[in-house]
């Protein structure tokens, strides 16, 4: 991802509401699925972390990887998530 592209993602998101909250448990499997929802259906998704905030740089390429995605950035507690939809 280019960082034009990442700017324009930014954009996009800046007025958009957390689509999944990451608290105590950390990713479990519901986060896992949640995410994995949010992204099929929109592409670009908050998640907002309520706890584990120490590990948040961790958790988000963790969740990346699993959710084959890519972080457009993380502001303060906030990760911003973009993955293509399949039109299919």
């Amino acid at each position: 991802m280019t960082p034009k592209q990442r700017k324009v993602l930014r954009e996009q998101a800046h007025n958009m509401q957390p689509a999944v909250m990451i608290g105590k448990n950390g990713l479990t499997e519901e986060v896992e699925k949640a995410v994995e929802s949010a992204l099929a259906a929109s592409g670009l998704i908050k998640l907002r972390f309520v706890g584990y905030k120490e590990k948040r740089r961790e958790l988000s390429a963790e969740i990346a990887v699993k959710t084959s995605s890519e972080i457009v950035d993380i502001i303060g507690n906030v990760l911003i998530l973009y993955r293509e939809i399949d039109d299919e």
